[in-house]
């Protein structure tokens, strides 16, 4: 029997409400947002994903281990150029070093680094 219904984890981010309305879009999730945080889940609330303001936060930076990036999503799609294409147009960047060709790494507003994979 497991303790938990469902994980949710929470990002460090300059800006709660502009992160959880990226991740929003790229999901197709509800946003809310309060002061100094934010949080976005799908309609059955089944997960959640949160945002939480820090001051003087500092991006990651990926691929160096200068600040290490701490985590990172995946998302799978089912076309990884039109996944580019919708990402982009969201506000995310496609990050410089591209190490595989069955899925294509991103940053997030905040300076995260997520990847777009196919099976």
């Amino acid at each position: 029997m497991a303790i938990a219904m469902y994980p949710s984890f929470v990002m460090d981010c300059p800006d709660p409400g502009a992160l959880a309305n990226f991740y929003g879009a790229l999901l197709g999730w509800q946003v809310k947002v309060d002061d100094g945080w934010g949080e976005v889940r799908p309609e059955d609330g089944s997960n959640c994903i949160c945002f939480q303001q820090v001051k003087d936060y500092t991006a990651p930076v990926w691929p160096g281990q200068d600040v290490p990036q701490q985590m990172h999503l995946d998302v799978m799609v089912r076309d990884l150029d039109e996944g580019e294409k919708e990402v982009l147009e969201i506000g995310a960047t496609k990050a410089e070093h591209q190490p595989g060709t069955t899925f294509r790494v991103f940053l997030d507003p905040a300076g995260h680094p997520f990847c777009l994979c196919v099976d």
